[in-house]
């Protein structure tokens, strides 16, 4: 019972920093209907530029954890931002009128891009980061066996919960979450009554690489190790988290990452951790076998 109990414990953070990087691809297909495969390499910049972000805040002084978490995590976001709203003004915009496989092609390459620019920048070599936030609380114990929850795991669970409120919200009862509504209902109509869809559209990739730069840094904070490739790993598991738990739904991504960080804990304690993504793929073929639109998802319908 305390295995499983800490094993869950390890699911539910490593899921929910898959969920948050879910929400980014989910965004997207939701308005212009395409997965940005450059998603997963813009959660990697983020992880980088969280890692630079420490070091300066190091360099500078800045001690006190709190507001050294606060400032690197703005610093991830701007920053981070900026390289979402150039993935879609460079691989998206011009080709929105475009056949339907030259936006995905594109957003293959700008992956593959992104990916060597930082491995040309920051070298193939793993970065390591030194623990920034330590403890946390005994759970419960059974002879030498601890089960604990660390603070840094309550913050990466809590962070996400918030943020996925905060996006519902923006997206229910906002004028940003209209437009953007009304365009993945139907873009021309939404701009005959006055959208902006170009900028509608910018904004979602920004959103998205925001709430992929937490992820980033989440990432950082709770392994310690980063390198370029983390970003084709993670965005995989991320689409597939979308995939799984309803492609467009911000509660089915969220729900989707969950699922995900679990059947991979809990695989690679009980069994063999060579297969973990192989059992997460298995769960997602046998989902989309019995219901193609994902958990939460809903059927698409066709315009006429």
């Amino acid at each position: 019972m305390e295995y499983f109990l800490q094993q869950l414990i390890n699911g539910v953070t490593l899921g929910a920093i898959y969920g948050l990087i879910a929400i980014g691809y989910t965004m997207v297909y939701g308005i212009i209907g395409m997965i940005n495969f450059a998603h997963g390499e813009i959660f990697m910049i983020g992880a980088f530029v969280s890692l630079i972000a420490f070091l300066l805040m190091a360099l500078v002084g800045i001690t006190w954890i709190p507001l050294a978490l606060l400032l690197v995590l703005l610093i991830a976001m701007v920053f981070t931002s900026v390289y979402g709203w150039t993935v879609e003004r460079l691989a998206y915009r011009p080709l929105r009128g475009s056949f339907r496989l030259a936006p995905l092609i594109s957003a293959i390459g700008m992956s593959i891009f992104l990916q060597n620019y930082v491995q040309i920048l920051q070298g193939a070599r793993v970065k390591p980061l030194q623990p920034v936030v330590e403890g946390g609380f005994n759970v419960m114990q059974r002879g030498d066996f601890i089960v604990s929850l660390s603070y840094l795991q309550i913050i990466i669970v809590t962070v996400t919960v918030v943020l996925m409120a905060s996006f519902s919200l923006l997206i229910a009862r906002t004028s940003l979450g209209r437009a953007q509504r009304a365009c993945e209902q139907d873009r021309t109509m939404a701009a005959l009554l006055g959208i902006n869809v170009d900028r509608t559209i910018s904004l979602t990739f920004v959103m998205g690489a925001a709430l992929a730069a937490v992820a980033g840094l989440m990432f950082v904070l709770y392994y310690g190790v980063i390198d370029f490739y983390i970003g084709f790993l993670a965005g995989i598991k991320a689409f597939t988290a979308a995939v799984l738990g309803g492609i467009g739904s911000l509660p089915g991504a969220m729900l989707g990452g969950l699922l995900i960080g679990l059947i991979e804990t809990f695989w690679s304690a009980y069994f063999t951790v060579e297969y973990k993504d192989v059992a997460a793929f298995s769960i997602l073929v046998l989902v989309l076998i019995f219901r193609p639109t994902g958990l939460l998802g809903k059927p698409e319908i066709e315009k006429v």
